[in-house]
């Protein structure tokens, strides 16, 4: 308190002071918490299991389309023909050519995925799969809260890469000329 300040203003420079350094108090514990969030959960880590999230439902669905090698179900076909609609102003329009959409979507659905888990290409299959979540958006509109989630992975997985768990990684330090 300086010299010849009333009592109420040194009441006010201690409660500010207190206030000050409760404030202080608080941010460091909340740094040291985050410290420990991030410890838990690294980035890379956090980009693998972003890859086998969305991985896996196009996994599931791209194995139902199939029923050999090379061999789309009846089933699949029929989906494509009679029930997969294109919801579009207009519409709803079946997809042109039902068997080459099958056997397009069927193929993706198992490459796609495949990539995604070992991190090979991963930019470009998280991209193909979130332009197959917005095809698929548009020939199931009710599916938007599920919709949404696939979108959100991919942007993620575009956005931020493989990381260091991924074939794109290694095939890039690998790649790498030694450091003179």
């Amino acid at each position: 308190m300086r010299v010849g300040a009333t009592w109420s203003e040194g009441v006010t420079s201690i409660s500010h002071e207190a206030r000050a350094g409760a404030l202080s108090s608080a941010i460091r514990f909340v740094d040291r918490v985050e410290r420990m969030i991030a410890a838990a959960a690294p980035p890379s880590l956090v980009q693998l299991v972003l890859r086998f999230a969305l991985a896996v439902p196009f996994w599931r669905s791209g194995i139902l389309k199939w029923d050999g090698f090379l061999r789309l179900s009846d089933t699949a076909v029929t989906l494509f023909t009679d029930e997969f609609m294109l919801h579009l102003p207009g519409g709803p329009y079946p997809f042109p050519a039902p068997t080459a959409m099958a056997f397009l979507s069927g193929s993706a659905e198992i490459v796609l995925p495949i990539l995604l888990v070992f991190g090979l290409a991963t930019r470009f299959a998280a991209l193909g799969l979130l332009v197959m979540t917005g095809i698929v958006e548009l020939t199931v509109p009710d599916g938007w809260p599920v919709h949404i989630t696939w979108a959100a992975m991919a942007l993620a997985i575009v956005a931020g890469g493989p990381r260091r768990l991924s074939l794109d990684h290694l095939i890039r330090r690998l790649a790498r000329p030694p450091a003179p």
